[in-house]
């Protein structure tokens, strides 16, 4: 790959377009608009109602700018190559997140995967006729770079304690501004304080710095102009940084990675030059890094103008120092470089040599920093996280069991998939222990989980198409590098390859990234003419048709789901402040008018219902709590939130044994939330007793059945969490809890298997005997060692320590007959 020379593009004329104002206007409208979504938080798809409005805003603003798209290369558009049949395809990928609405285990987060995709395909169409002007390419690059590097700015200044200047930058367009301050750009969590910027994701933001420290590289050395290679000079250092305060250790074993195969498609002396500048960038990095971090630890707590200032000294004048040394390379090595080995780089293989050689001394470095005290440079936290670099990490195992999960899922939704979201409402039915995680953490995966076989081969074979065109045409063609498309190239490669280990592409930001970069990998990639005639009007017609179509049809969907979810965001707003029924409904049925399947305002309307029926008695509020939660679970079968009011709503009406119905039929759905296994054992014991009481025999041994199943699976579900890794966690909590022991306690007594009883309330016992849970399960248990001739001296002393009538009870447990 690295047979290409300095030269001029075959393919590109010289002769310089003039551009009508138009297409000027749609250019800004782009750039606008990359400006704006990032700091959205990124446009990530959080499954909630803070998050999905600044979605459908987006998808309405990339419709708008398609239909002025359509309505600009409408008379230009020509099926006459291949690249144009890119284009036409590019509209399967929204096909077939349609398809999957057909059979979505959830309406809302399918129909959110659908706005996203669309938006997607708005992008990569506009941007790819747009960037085959060698003009317009090359202010959208800049754009791209100089929004990239605000946004490394933007999270140092929150680092460095100026979060209130951080937050007045963009506070007038972006929501996520809060009390003037962008919320979570600096999170703390397990690991210490980690660098996340716009979106409150560290690994995320390492994927996004690892993607433009490496275009930010490639900026450099193509640079011919002393102020543009000054300028991405500079900005290597606060992009390694950034990195390293992100604590992420995926982006740090990715990194080489995705070096190692970029420097596959550059010629020796490029090779050389990307890692003598990264080189010397992260030598510089590395030296400032624990002041930084420090600083950083310090201003946390407390703002103090001298150690800002500080902060800035190291990070300005470390990037200076590799500007200017850069500015050298390139000015003076750059070109003896070129002389040196331009001749080598014709030859066939010899690209090879460099990378190979690269990948030892990544193997060094990796093995110096993390098996050796050469650690020590770093600042605690960052050693901790490389120390802990290794397959046997909890993070690595809890990966893996995501995707054996992902698999199951696969599975039972072989050809359309679940529809977006899917993962997110199923894992924890199919989850091999009780962690969570809403993300697969590979994208590739929780892409065929959600439309299954048949759109997975429709979106592999779409960008697996464009990057094996473009780099057949790459290795074959003489090129600038301006015009070469491996700008995009770069974004697209690292953001995919990162997301094989984490869900960046949940963030629909670097989705647009990525599709801008297949965009530009698509506007140079080898192109023959079709052997067909394509190029008739009926079928450009139709293109056209399909899109204005679609389009305007998704639009009108869009400006519904904007208004419905201001309506419920309002709503969650009015719920902490407000005391008024009617103004806190009225958004809320606002909100439902156009998606009455949406989770959170359907489960807020039932239980504001609930809560008036509880003071007033007047059955019309439970008639509408029922009503919404009915229609919500239609197309929400998997949503809890939604379950757990249904099961209020039996409650407040009486009908515990449809109460008991809900936690049964949905068992299931929920195999390792052990708190509800605890309320199913519980209302078993509670109706199965209910049934015993009213001499029901049948009732009572179906209730302690279906209780003793539940018990069965708790127990099993224990046991096989012993046979995890050490070093993987299982989660959330799962075990027999006291109150568990209690009702299988009894059911099993109440069914005659008493010396299983007294074992079970055993496990539940403990020494707080002022407890009164504690006392019960004493008691009963007690009573089941007397039935079988046994006993507990020490519990019994201590049981009638604490309340000596207990003695009376237990007798009379033993005497009942059951």
């Amino acid at each position: 790959m690295s047979k290409p020379v300095y030269g001029k593009n075959a393919a590109q004329s010289r002769i310089v377009e003039k551009i009508p104002a138009s297409i000027w206007a749609l250019v800004v409208a782009l750039i606008l608009f990359l400006i704006w979504t990032p700091f959205q938080v990124g446009l990530f798809n959080g499954q909630q109602v803070d998050f999905e409005k600044p979605i459908y805003v987006a998808a309405l603003l990339s419709g708008f700018m398609l239909l002025v798209w359509v309505g600009l290369y409408y008379k230009k558009f020509k099926l006459e190559e291949q690249r144009d049949l890119v284009a036409v395809s590019a509209l399967l990928l929204p096909l077939t997140y349609a398809l999957s609405l057909f059979v979505a285990v959830s309406h809302y987060m399918a129909m959110n995967m659908l706005f996203i995709q669309s938006m997607y395909v708005a992008i990569f169409i506009i941007a790819l006729y747009l960037l085959k002007q060698k003009q317009l390419n090359l202010v959208i690059q800049n754009a791209l770079l100089a929004i990239a590097y605000f946004i490394v700015g933007f999270g140092l200044l929150n680092w460095l304690g100026s979060w209130s200047f951080a937050g007045s930058l963009v506070g007038w367009f972006s929501n996520t501004v809060q009390g003037g301050k962008y919320l979570d750009a600096v999170m703390t969590d397990s690991n210490g304080l980690r660098l996340t910027s716009i979106f409150q994701y560290a690994n995320t933001y390492a994927a996004f710095l690892m993607a433009f420290l490496f275009v930010a590289v490639f900026a450099l050395v193509r640079s011919r102009k002393w102020y543009g290679t000054l300028t991405h000079g500079f900005m290597l250092v606060p992009i390694i940084v950034s990195i390293l305060l992100t604590l992420s250790r995926g982006g740090l074993v990715l990194l080489p990675v995705v070096f190692i195969l970029l420097l596959l498609f550059l010629k020796p002396a490029q090779q050389l030059l990307w890692i003598l500048q990264l080189g010397v960038a992260g030598v510089a990095a590395l030296a400032i890094t624990t002041p930084i971090t420090d600083l950083g630890l310090e201003l946390s707590t407390k703002y103090t103008t001298s150690a800002a200032l500080k902060g800035w000294g190291y990070l300005l004048g470390a990037s200076l120092i590799v500007a200017g040394i850069g500015w050298v390379i390139q000015r003076f090595v750059a070109p003896w470089l070129q002389q040196k080995l331009g001749s080598w780089g014709s030859r066939k293989l010899t690209g090879l040599w460099i990378p190979l050689g690269s990948v030892v001394l990544v193997a060094i470095v990796a093995f110096l920093l993390i098996g050796t005290s050469a650690s020590k440079i770093l600042p605690a936290n960052m050693e901790t996280r490389l120390e802990n670099i290794n397959f046997k990490q909890h993070s690595v195992l809890e990966r893996i069991t995501f995707y054996k999960d992902a698999v199951k899922v696969i599975k039972d939704y072989p050809i359309l998939g679940t529809g977006g979201g899917g993962w997110s409402s199923l894992y924890e039915h199919y989850q091999n222990n009780p962690y969570t995680s809403r993300q697969v953490h590979n994208f590739f995966l929780q892409y065929l989980i959600e439309v299954g076989i048949l759109g997975f081969i429709v979106f592999m074979g779409f960008i697996l198409y464009i990057f094996y065109k473009y780099i057949r045409g790459y290795v074959k063609r003489d090129k600038d590098e301006f015009n070469n498309g491996f700008f995009y190239l770069i974004i697209a490669l690292s953001i995919l390859i990162h997301s094989l280990l984490d869900f960046n592409m949940s963030y629909a930001f670097m989705g647009i990234l990525v599709f801008l970069g297949l965009a530009g990998m698509a506007a140079v990639m080898e192109s023959k003419p079709l052997r067909r005639n394509w190029n008739t009007s009926w079928l450009r017609n139709s293109y056209f048709a399909v899109i204005a179509i679609g389009t305007v049809f998704l639009l009108f969907l869009s400006i519904g789901a904007i208004s419905s979810s201001a309506a419920a965001l309002k709503a969650k707003n009015l719920l902490g402040v407000s005391q008024s029924y009617e103004e806190i409904k009225a958004p809320l049925v606002e909100a439902l008018k156009d998606r009455p399947y949406h989770p959170e305002s359907a489960m807020y309307l039932s239980s504001l219902d609930q809560q008036v029926f509880s003071q007033t008695k007047d059955e019309k509020y439970l008639v509408e709590s029922y009503s919404v939660l009915t229609r919500a679970l239609k197309d929400e079968p998997y949503n809890k939130s939604l379950l757990a009011q249904l099961v209020s709503y039996y409650d407040l009406k009486g009908q515990s044994d449809l109460a008991y119905g809900v936690y049964l039929d949905n068992a299931d759905k929920f195999n390792w939330d052990i708190d509800w296994y605890n309320t199913l054992i519980s209302r078993s014991f509670t109706l199965g007793n209910a049934a015993f009481v009213q001499k029901d025999d049948a009732k009572k041994q179906q209730y302690f059945k279906t209780g003793l199943e539940a018990y069965k699976h708790v127990v099993d579900g224990v046991e096989h969490l012993k046979t995890l890794p050490p070093e993987q966690m299982q989660g959330r909590p799962f075990s027999v809890t006291p109150a568990i022991a209690l009702n299988a306690g009894k059911i099993q007594f109440m069914s005659g298997d008493i010396k299983t009883a007294a074992a079970t309330l055993k496990l539940g016992l403990s020494t707080d005997y002022t407890d009164v849970q504690n006392r019960e399960i004493a008691r009963w248990y007690l009573a089941a060692l007397k039935k079988d001739s046994g006993q507990d001296q020490a519990a019994y002393d201590l049981l009638i320590a604490a309340d000596p009538t207990e003695a009376a009870q237990i007798d009379a447990i033993v005497a009942t007959k059951y």
